[in-house]
């Protein structure tokens, strides 16, 4: 008899087993399905506000500071779709994650304050460098600015679409 209970025993914690590892590759892709589609509709919206600052006069005096770096508007598009990739991926993963220990029950604020986070990293890694460093004293503030300007609404654009595609989805 105790053969017996400590067979039904283990079949019991066999079959446990087998449903709660199925419901783990569940969550988990579900997960990952949610993440492409906040990467992809992060990064699309990344690029498109891109393509639209780019066509602006202050875009190509930006980008004539720094033409020796070889900065034409075509180079600018197709980059910032991989860049708007990689930081919606951030973004989206990091809302995903962490979206109970953001302080906001709005999916779209707490997108928000992700991408804010991001611009801060961006301008500390990219910006200051490529605008302090590259350029003389006397320019430097001038085109650092501009760079905040162009890039705030990639990121707050970014931010909100990701919140609402979250929001939706």
């Amino acid at each position: 008899m105790d053969i017996l209970a400590q067979s039904k025993d283990h079949r019991r914690h066999f079959v446990e087993t087998r449903a709660t590892g199925r419901s783990k590759r569940q969550k988990s892709f579900e997960f990952y399905k949610k993440l492409y589609k906040l990467t992809i509709g992060g990064g699309v919206v990344f690029w498109a506000t891109t393509i639209a600052t780019s066509l602006l006069p202050i875009a190509a005096e930006y980008r004539a500071a720094f033409s020796k770096r070889s900065w034409n508007i075509q180079t600018v598009w197709v980059d910032s779709l991989l860049v708007g990739m990689i930081i919606g991926c951030c973004v989206s993963y990091s809302l995903l994650r962490f979206f109970n220990k953001i302080p906001t029950k709005n999916p779209i604020l707490k997108s928000a304050i992700l991408s804010f986070i991001a611009l801060v990293i961006s301008i500390i890694l990219i910006q200051v460098p490529q605008c302090f460093f590259l350029l003389g004293p006397s320019d430097a503030l001038h085109y650092f600015l501009i760079g905040i300007m162009l890039n705030v609404p990639r990121f707050l654009f970014l931010g909100i679409v990701i919140g609402y595609l979250q929001l939706v989805g």
